[in-house]
């Protein structure tokens, strides 16, 4: 699957981004695929920020994200969503979407998406 990130931009401390995550897939459709953002902030590792399941029943959030961050999906679309509220100067990193063909819960992703630059000014 191929997958292109958006949304991303500067903005200021309170604000709010939503960032989007299209898939092209091939061989398995959308919905066999569990979706996940993840960030690396400058000088940091890549961290885990937000997953949901393929059929968008389950979810699963770092404890920086809980609260503040709302990921979804549209199959039909093919795309996926991170809704970022109360955005925070320390939010400020290159965000990736990622698609992963294992079961619920396994932390390998196979397929990343060239990330989308988020910035929050204080």
């Amino acid at each position: 699957v191929q997958l292109q990130a958006s949304g991303g931009g500067l903005v200021q401390a309170g604000g709010s981004l939503r960032l989007s995550c299209a898939g092209a897939t091939s061989k398995r459709t959308f919905t066999t695929y569990n979706m996940g953002w993840f960030r690396q902030a400058p000088g940091k590792e890549r961290e885990f920020v937000a997953a949901m399941s393929g059929g968008g029943g389950s979810t699963d959030y770092a404890h920086s994200a809980k609260g503040r961050f709302t990921i979804s999906r549209d199959n039909a679309k093919n795309t996926v969503y991170l809704q970022m509220n109360s955005l925070k100067p320390e939010d400020t990193a290159v965000y990736y979407c990622a698609a992963s063909g294992a079961m619920w819960g396994a932390k390998n992703y196979d397929y990343w998406g060239q990330g989308t630059l988020v910035t929050v000014s204080s």
